[in-house]
């Protein structure tokens, strides 16, 4: 199987060494991003709000700079994406939601701060799922306009995977980073939990959330994630592992840990054979792959998975009532079914339920290391998705393949190396917490081999 190649994709990380050379500036990417816009926005619907004329002049001034040798950070020049569940100064940020409709904070959230003191080009609000949890928005797949883009960062992941800019802001609260990135044909990065900043992100889950990064190329996601990293830190946390300019330098795994979670019981054999073939690959590679077929600690482990993973949602569900209930109280049926439904589970809970929830997820946290310790892997790896998007928009696909990720809270990436019917879906590589530069190594070199990037 060859590797899925997006025709699409713009790479800021890769256009950098011609704007420091002269050969190419700011404002000429700027222009191809804004080419595509014209092309395809109408028919991918990937943006709330879109600011030519501002885009346009950041460009010019980072050009200035960039003449002058002396960018502002890594990102200087980059156009950047913005979910709207995340406050922009200039931008109303609106969360899909009638309720919110024109509503305007006046500041930038941490992360958006983070990038335009870098002199990133915050380039347009991109469309995502109420609330990123509830009905979905009129974004399409880039690759066929019948099929979601994923959610609920889909606007984000669209606007990537046609080219129309090469990177951009999500979140992950369950699978709303690695799943639609793995549908548009993109690289999505979510970190460990608390890695980066999310002051300023309307929240769902405090102990869920994710603010996760979908680009071109791997070197796309970890500039603006070390960017945001270093430009503003997190608080009681510091900085994400090896955040720097540099991407991580490619290291072969020995070991890797293929997951077998209910997920499997949803793909068909296409699917499972374009899967098996990476898996070859690997193989042929030199790393050694284990799994509960030969391996019981492996098996173990995901019987816990299978067992509790559905208290993930309890968690969710639970961390929801502020401010949804108030919402809910304030704004009736503007606020969305779903919404409504996760808060009737939340009310339903005890104090004592909510404890016992977030005890199960200590033990798989713990259980997760020590397996990985004990085995000796470097990570784990399964699907990013049940395979390619799905037709229609009322579901925006199963997350089931990534929930366990968010769930523990630890590093994960979908890598855009697979396909089937001309239509992408990721791979995803799973790691342990506050090892974000050793897994993004692992991405690095499977990048590599498998694509050769």
């Amino acid at each position: 199987m060859k590797a899925w190649r997006n025709p699409y994709i713009v790479s800021f990380a890769q256009a950098v060494a011609g704007f420091k050379s002269g050969k190419q500036t700011p404002r000429d990417f700027l222009e191809h991003c804004i080419a595509n816009v014209d092309r395809f926005e109408s028919r991918v619907k990937a943006f709330v709000t879109l600011d030519r004329k501002a885009a346009r002049k950041a460009a010019d001034e980072s050009t200035k700079r960039y003449k002058t040798g002396k960018p502002l950070s890594m990102v200087d020049g980059c156009p950047v994406g913005i979910k709207d569940i995340m406050a922009t100064k200039d931008m109303p940020t609106q969360m899909n939601s009638p309720a919110f409709s024109g509503w305007q904070s006046g500041q930038d959230a941490a992360c958006v701060q983070a990038l335009r003191h870098g002199g990133a080009i915050i380039f347009g609000k991109t469309v995502t799922t109420e609330f990123a949890v509830g009905y979905s928005g009129p974004t399409t797949n880039p690759f066929d306009v019948r099929r979601t883009p994923g959610g609920s960062s889909s606007g984000t992941a669209a606007a990537v995977g046609s080219g129309m800019m090469p990177v951009g802001l999500g979140t992950q609260t369950q699978g709303s980073t690695l799943r639609p990135a793995s549908y548009c044909g993109a690289v999505g990065f979510k970190p460990t939990i608390g890695a980066l900043n999310m002051a300023g992100i309307h929240p769902l889950s405090a102990t869920s959330d994710h603010l996760g990064i979908i680009g071109a190329t791997l070197g796309d996601v970890w500039r603006v994630a070390s960017q945001i990293s270093l430009g503003i830190g997190s608080p009681g946390y510091g900085f994400m592992n090896g955040a720097g300019e540099s991407l991580p330098v490619a290291v072969q795994p020995r070991k890797l840990i293929r997951l077998y979670t209910r997920g499997w019981t949803e793909i068909d054999s296409t699917i499972e054979k374009a899967f098996d073939e990476v898996m070859e690959m690997l193989l042929a590679a030199g790393v050694e792959i284990v799994s509960k077929d030969t391996e019981p600690r492996v098996a173990a482990f995901e019987a816990a998975l299978e067992r509790d993973i559905d208290s993930a949602l309890d968690i969710v569900a639970y961390e929801m009532k502020w401010p949804f209930q108030d919402y809910i109280a304030r704004y009736g049926k503007q606020i969305g079914q779903r919404i409504h439904s996760l808060i009737e589970r939340a009310v339903e809970m005890s104090p004592a339920d909510y404890l016992a929830v977030l005890e199960k997820r200590r033990l798989i946290r713990t259980q997760c290391r020590e397996l990985a310790a004990a085995v000796g892997a470097d990570a784990y790896v399964t699907l990013a998705s049940s395979g390619p998007a799905i037709e229609g928009f009322e579901f925006s696909g199963s997350r089931t393949f990534i929930v366990p990720g968010s769930w523990l809270g630890f590093p994960a990436f979908s890598l855009p190396v697979m396909h089937a019917d001309g239509l992408p879906f990721g791979l995803q590589l799973l790691g342990l917490d506050h090892r974000d530069a050793t897994l993004c190594s692992t991405a690095h070199w499977v990048m590599q081999t498998l694509a050769g990037e």
